[in-house]
């Protein structure tokens, strides 16, 4: 799977988890350049709290449209340690 903004590979991987229609990339699999923090935090009810980040790609930002669960509940402990995308970014295989 790839993830993809303004024809540029955010992150690409084999082994990538879906829950709820989102691939979920291990966070090495993410180039690190193209994500910058931001102070945006959700909170699900059985994953727990997701943490966003900013998409940037030659000078362009997509604000939030990476998250990421630092410690999930346990119902969702296969996306710790991954990072997923949505808005404008293309998750293609």
């Amino acid at each position: 799977m790839r993830a993809i903004w303004k024809n540029t590979v955010i992150a690409e991987s084999d082994d990538t988890v879906l829950v709820e229609g989102n691939h979920y990339f291990p966070a090495s699999a993410v180039k690190p350049q193209h994500l910058l923090p931001s102070n945006t935090r959700t909170m699900c009810s059985w994953k727990g709290e997701a943490s966003y980040m900013t998409v940037f790609v030659d000078g362009d930002a997509l604000p939030d449209a990476a998250w990421t669960y630092a410690a999930p509940k346990d119902a969702a402990a296969e996306i710790q340690g991954r990072i997923a995308f949505w808005k404008d970014v293309k998750v293609v295989e």
